[in-house]
């Protein structure tokens, strides 16, 4: 997992901050993959105060509460996937090509990550309202990577004809066909490659631009 973010709205007891960035994640490290094998509702706090190696008492001086610990799960999964796509948009060019690349790179996080996004969409209705709805507005920002690729294609006429609502469409399939790997892999696995998997879709999607 990586760096947590967005997380200075999670009370905590503890003043030095790089202390409670480190032990949030040992403790969110902890935390995921028992929410990924026993589920969310039938984890306890004991059960992830002890595989982090803390005491009970000491993970709630770091958070309030198990849906807490679910958030920062989230808002570190959003930032891993967000910092693959941006860094490989840094790298790229304005082309079809370089679209190919964002996708490619996208599609092979979400492959790395499958359990991680799945969890995200099997649990986050638990979370409060104020954290779903940070979690829905990390979802859009993700797309809203598309579509700034996508716009910036429409502009260089690469991608000629596209109306905004196209754009904003296509961001939203192409995030949607990433996530469909996760869900559907248990039979695609079957018969695609992840690598067979990012070419058809690749070709799919820039056939369905024009």
């Amino acid at each position: 997992m990586q760096e947590l973010i967005r997380t200075k709205d999670i009370p905590t007891q503890v003043k030095d901050p790089d202390l409670v960035r480190r032990r949030r994640r040992q403790i969110a490290d902890a935390a995921v993959q028992l929410f990924i094998d026993k589920g969310f509702h039938k984890t306890t706090t004991r059960q992830i105060a002890r595989a982090s190696g803390i005491s009970i008492g000491s993970l709630y001086e770091y958070f309030a509460s198990k849906e807490d610990i679910l958030y920062m799960v989230c808002e570190s999964i959003h930032a891993e996937v967000e910092r693959g796509v941006t860094e490989t948009m840094s790298r790229t060019g304005i082309g079809r090509e370089a679209l190919a690349g964002v996708i490619r790179e996208y599609f092979m996080v979400c492959h790395r990550m499958s359990d991680f996004i799945l969890l995200i969409y099997q649990e986050s209705q638990s979370l409060p309202s104020q954290w779903r709805k940070r979690v829905l507005e990390n979802e859009l920002r993700i797309t809203g990577l598309f579509v700034h690729v996508l716009a910036r294609l429409s502009a260089s006429g690469e991608l000629p004809g596209l109306e905004e609502q196209d754009i904003e469409l296509a961001a939203h399939n192409i995030v949607v066909l990433g996530h469909k790997w996760t869900f559907r892999r248990w039979h695609l696995a079957r018969h695609y490659s992840i690598e067979d998997y990012i070419r058809h879709q690749t070709k799919f999607i820039l056939k369905m631009l024009g």
